[in-house]
């Protein structure tokens, strides 16, 4: 159910050979960081410890408080809740109509996409929900909304053209009642979380290139806030300059080598395919191997592993010999 949502960069197809890599290499790991967890994939394989997870992205700081937060909900009310979201038929006109009507969405699911976030606000505020109530209840319309969307996967533009087939049915989320209760769930830059935290495991999987997260899911993220901010061009995008990561850009290499400097762990694990030199510019790696070993060869000893597969990709590259590779380093002045 974790994996019912299209995602750039998502690893949960490469979830065995990150476990084995980490079960045959690292020694007793009590306690694991993703702190770039995206909608929390890697972190799912890691239930059985105590989890910490981090995301700029406030979409996806949802998903995995809906997945891995330590207070407890009651699936009953869930439930309750998704049939009620289920049955309704509203077709006024709110935030969503205005702005996104026939764009990625019919206008009726537009209505209904913005009365559900409405009311599910309005429930929280009233202390009908808790808070991972409230996030169980965003991340089921997030992926109904993802599940129907005209696109190909992101948002950088929909499909015109294509009739809307598909009306908006929300699922309910099989997250576990009863999550460790030192788990922890973060909404914040990555190079300032670490320096506050200390576990066994940091496992790191930035983005590779130049590609933004905040573009491709700026409408979830938008949805997600709630802020009802302006929304302009063709692909109907709120303003995004302060979620924009730095991994992205040509400062990519400054910032991980800070990251890295600041991490306190027994290892780290970083995912980092081989797109150096196979794209165009944009899909490029911003980070060269010369300097990802540099960097981490200054904080311990460092071991690579290879995996082939074919990732998911929003466009139409079809690129050959793709691997995500796996540094993992153990960590000299951290070994316990």
């Amino acid at each position: 159910m974790i994996n019912n949502r299209r995602y750039l960069g998502n690893k949960y197809k490469l979830l065995p050979f990150i476990t084995k890599v980490i079960n045959e290499e690292c020694g007793k790991i009590e306690s694991v960081a993703d702190i770039f967890a995206g909608t929390g994939a890697v972190a799912s394989a890691f239930t059985n410890k105590t989890i910490i997870t981090n995301d700029l992205m406030y979409s996806n700081f949802i998903c995995n408080l809906a997945w891995f937060s330590p207070q407890s909900y009651d699936p009953k009310l869930i439930i309750d809740y998704i049939v009620y979201y289920n049955a309704i038929s509203n077709f006024d006109d709110n935030y969503m109509t205005k702005k996104f009507a026939d764009t990625y969405f019919s206008y009726n699911d537009c209505s209904k996409i913005g009365f559900i976030r409405e009311d599910i606000e309005r429930n929280y505020k009233l202390k009908k929900i808790n808070e991972r109530e409230r996030a169980i209840l965003l991340t089921s319309l997030l992926y109904a909304m993802d599940k129907i969307a005209k696109t190909c996967g992101h948002y950088d533009a929909y499909r015109k053209g294509v009739e809307f087939t598909s009306t908006i049915e929300l699922s309910v989320l099989l997250a576990k009642i009863e999550n460790r209760l030192e788990n922890k769930c973060f909404n914040k830059d990555a190079n300032e979380l670490v320096r506050d935290i200390s576990v066994d495991l940091v496992y790191i999987d930035p983005p590779y290139n130049s590609r933004q997260y905040c573009d491709a899911y700026h409408l979830l993220e938008n949805v997600a806030r709630w802020e009802k901010p302006e929304v302009y061009g063709v692909a109907r995008k709120m303003n995004r300059d302060n979620i924009k990561s730095k991994y992205c850009t040509k400062d990519a290499t400054n910032v991980f080598e800070d990251l890295i400097k600041n991490i306190k762990s027994k290892y780290i694990v970083f995912s980092y395919n081989n797109m150096s030199n196979k794209g165009n510019d944009r899909s490029n790696a911003k980070i060269s191997d010369e300097d990802i070993m540099r960097i981490l060869k200054n904080k311990g000893d460092v071991k690579i592993f290879s995996e082939s597969y074919k990732a998911f990709s929003a466009g139409k590259s079809n690129i050959q010999n793709n691997a995500e590779r796996l540094f993992l380093c153990t960590c000299f002045s951290e070994v316990k």
